[in-house]
């Protein structure tokens, strides 16, 4: 069994969500725009997912990541 005290919480945090969604979005832009053979979109999309990981960074900072004040953790 898993020592709740240890537990960092998997990334279930409004900053790591955002994060991810601005990647996804990034990497499915980069994707699409590969496949059309646009490379100036292709490194804009990069520029994208660079993007997503510094706001993930910013709201981590700013208290929404898993030990952040601004997170309250749901549930299971």
């Amino acid at each position: 069994m898993a020592n709740p005290i240890a537990d960092p919480g998997h990334g279930h945090s409004p900053a790591a969500w955002t994060a991810v969604v601005i990647m996804l979005i990034g990497f499915t832009a980069g994707t699409v725009f590969f496949c059309l053979e646009q490379p100036v979109l292709v490194w804009i999309s990069a520029a994208v997912v660079v993007v997503g990981a510094i706001v993930g960074v910013v709201l981590a900072k700013a208290g929404y990541g898993v030990k952040g004040p601004k997170y309250s953790p749901k549930a299971h």
